[in-house]
Formats: structure tokens, C-alpha cells, sequence
């Protein structure tokens, strides 16, 4: 006689729960921080085409870590509801809240009817027409949402990539400001052989190939003649900015 075991739903919740942790630890980092200029998105991504930030609506971009195959498909869910939205009441009416919404709702579905979790975590962005009127949130596997203030970090490193941006992130710094200090967050954890420092300068720095970066213009109209925000940064431009010296 085949023996039977009962699981409580609290008991299936919580193994859900640390499936998917276990997926997203795995994920390399993406830090979402905003700056004077606007707000950049810098992500270790070794890959030139298979993105982990993108673009959703004129002022709105996404971020995530875990699968790419799942969170891929919300980036395009996003973009269709983005488009639905803004074409039947106003693009105004398009905002990283109401997409926000949508993405703990799928997410939170998924994880408490399907089999497997989604392997996920998302920051969905929205640059103001200044730093007090940014909105970044960011939003977990079981569909909770946080509303962040000055940055996000997300990823299996993220608590070490916080404590490089705490204390240090200036609502008052450049584009390349924001991304140095993103790119310093990101490569905390490669030391040099046989060094053992905390210090993130003593780190061995990710190479421009090794980054996804893109921005959010604070005033595309007028610096770029497009309401949209949105822009992907190339390796030439990522190694000139973290080339620079800092404060430069």
C-alpha cells in the first residue's frame, strides 16, 4: 500500500516561495537608480541581444532577473497593455503604478494556482520631470510590490549591491555619476586574487561588454525632440562613462 502524505497549503506556499528564490538567486544583478538626469538602469549582462531592461511606454522602462523566458513575456504583456491603454483613453493615463498593478496581478496568480512559480523579479520605472516625481517599484515572485525610493536592487547579489549604494546614492548626480556608482555596486563581489577587502574600489570592474545599460531622459522633448525617454547606452558609450574619473 502506497503511502500518502499531506501537504498544507502553507507548506506548498513556502516551498513555492523558496523555488523561486533559488531561481532568482542565481540571476546576475540589475540596479534601477535615479539621478539628476533622469534615471539609469545598469544590468551584468553579457549577452548583446537578449535584454533584461527594456523599453515600455514613452517615459516608463522595465528591468528583471530570473528566467529570461518569463520575464520576457511580461516585458511584452506590459508593452501591449501599455499600447491598449494609451490608445483608447489618453498616454497620460499610461503609469509605472497601473503597470505595476497588472504585473503583481499575473504574478500573483501564477503563484498561487500554477504548479511552478515564476522565477522573476521586475522593476517597472517612470522618470518625472524631476527626481521627487520619479516612481520605481519593484515587485517580487508572489506579486508584491514595493514602492522604492532612489534605487532598486534586484538579483542574487542584491543585498551586497545595496550596501554599496546605501548611504552613497546623491539624487543630485550626473548620468555618469549613477551609472559609475551602479557599475562599482555590481562588481563588489569580484576581488582581486588573494585579496580579501570589503572595499568596492579594491573590486575588479565589470568590462563595458559585461553591461546592459540604457536611461531614462528627464526632458527627452526638449534635449532630444521625442517624448520618449527611453535610451539604450553601446559599449562605447558605457566605457566612456565608467572610464571617467569619478566626480568628473
Amino acid at each position: 500500500m502506497t503511502q500518502q502524505f499531506y501537504v498544507s497549503p502553507e507548506q506548498m506556499m513556502k516551498d513555492r516561495a523558496d523555488f523561486a528564490r533559488k531561481g532568482i538567486a542565481r540571476g546576475r544583478s540589475v540596479i534601477v537608480i535615479s539621478c539628476a538626469d533622469g534615471i539609469a538602469l545598469v544590468a551584468e549582462n553579457p549577452s548583446p541581444s537578449l535584454h533584461k531592461i527594456g523599453e515600455i511606454y514613452d517615459r516608463i522602462a522595465f528591468a528583471a532577473v530570473g528566467k529570461y523566458n518569463e520575464f520576457e513575456s511580461l516585458r511584452q504583456a506590459g508593452v501591449r497593455y501599455a499600447d491598449v491603454r494609451g490608445y483608447s483613453y489618453h498616454r497620460e493615463d499610461v503609469t509605472a503604478r497601473g503597470l505595476a498593478s497588472v504585473y503583481a496581478q499575473s504574478l500573483g496568480a501564477v503563484f498561487t494556482a500554477e504548479s511552478k512559480p515564476f522565477e522573476v523579479e521586475l522593476a517597472v520605472a517612470e522618470v518625472g520631470p524631476t527626481a521627487d516625481n520619479d516612481h520605481l517599484y519593484r515587485l517580487t515572485f508572489d506579486g508584491s510590490i514595493a514602492d522604492e525610493q532612489g534605487f532598486i536592487a534586484m538579483g542574487g547579489q542584491a543585498e551586497q549591491v545595496r550596501e554599496v549604494l546605501d548611504g552613497r546614492w546623491d539624487v543630485h548626480a550626473s548620468y555618469s555619476e549613477a551609472v559609475q556608482l551602479a557599475v562599482e555596486a555590481l562588481s563588489a563581489d569580484r576581488k582581486p586574487a588573494g585579496e580579501g577587502t570589503s572595499d568596492p574600489q579594491a573590486s575588479q570592474m565589470l568590462a563595458p561588454g559585461l553591461l546592459e545599460v540604457a536611461v531614462l531622459d528627464r526632458q527627452p522633448l526638449t534635449e532630444r525632440g521625442t517624448p520618449r525617454a527611453f535610451r539604450r547606452l553601446n559599449d562605447a558609450q558605457v566605457e566612456d562613462i565608467v572610464a571617467k574619473p569619478v566626480g568628473s
